[in-house]
């Protein structure tokens, strides 16, 4: 984690600060997302869960609507928006100054969810592949999470993604090493090893792992057995200049970064 960095991201005027590091909670309003124990299909769930990640630190709610889990088949346009609008209302109404970000590979659904519920982060798993999400997140000046689905570290797609977006006039994109999209179990390793190199693009780095297959598949377990092997990459990130962790477990989180934080001030 390296000291003396000063990061925000201008969110309709607001700004966020990451100069250190913060956690971005996970509320799924999919029936069928890999850790079984994140869905939340009700409005009373939704509401719980956003309370819940905003009373243990959480800084950034993050709603998906649409499972990008290997093997998923996606929800339509219509489905992912429906299920989007009913948890950003009850996201809006527990909490309304809340900070979100939309997980959603659709430019339409993203342009929909800013222009009815306000400024959006919007996390695209899929680097940007809707050719309509550069110019619309550069358009509307929304803030941009550009993963990197290559199957090692700076690939050469995401290098090229991240010109484009520049080229847009996109001011704030967050990197993501995009762990678990296009990469197998013994790449994930390698691009965790060699996550220092995303410092080199003067972003913020966000790192999604929380109880992934790298976990569970390496020590032989599930995704709810997961959360101390999650941790450990939690740290590493942290030590080597995460500014968001992507978490289910938001409390152990906000202590892995209080806990690094004591030692690299």
């Amino acid at each position: 984690m390296e000291s003396g960095e000063h990061r925000t991201l201008n969110l309709g005027g607001r700004l966020v600060e990451l100069s250190r590091p913060v956690v971005m909670g996970i509320l799924n309003v999919t029936p069928d997302s890999f850790y079984a124990q994140s869905r939340t299909q009700t409005e009373g769930d939704i509401a719980r869960r956003t309370e819940q990640i905003l009373s243990e630190g959480g800084a950034i709610v993050d709603v998906g609507a649409c499972s990008t889990r290997p093997g998923s088949q996606p929800a339509s346009e219509a489905e992912e928006t429906e299920r989007l609008t009913r948890a950003m209302q009850v996201v809006r109404r527990v909490a309304p100054e809340a900070i979100v970000s939309v997980d959603t590979f659709r430019a339409r659904v993203a342009e929909r969810m800013a222009d009815d519920f306000g400024p959006i982060i919007v996390n695209d798993v899929t680097g940007g592949q809707d050719p309509e999400m550069f110019p619309l997140v550069a358009r509307l000046g929304l803030p941009y999470v550009l993963t990197d689905t290559g199957n090692r570290a700076l690939s050469m797609g995401f290098a090229q993604a991240l010109s484009r977006l520049r080229e847009l006039g996109q001011k704030d994109i967050i990197a993501d090493p995009g762990f678990g999209f296009g990469k197998t179990l013994d790449e994930n390793y390698q691009v965790m090893s060699q996550l220092e190199a995303y410092r080199e693009l003067d972003l913020p780095l966000l790192v999604g792992v929380s109880r992934k297959s790298m976990v569970y598949k390496l020590l032989g377990t599930t995704p709810d057995e997961a959360l101390n092997g999650t941790t450990v990459l939690h740290t590493l990130a942290l030590v080597a200049g995460a500014h968001i962790l992507r978490v289910h477990d938001v409390r152990a989180a906000v202590e892995a970064i209080r806990i690094v934080s004591m030692t690299n001030p």
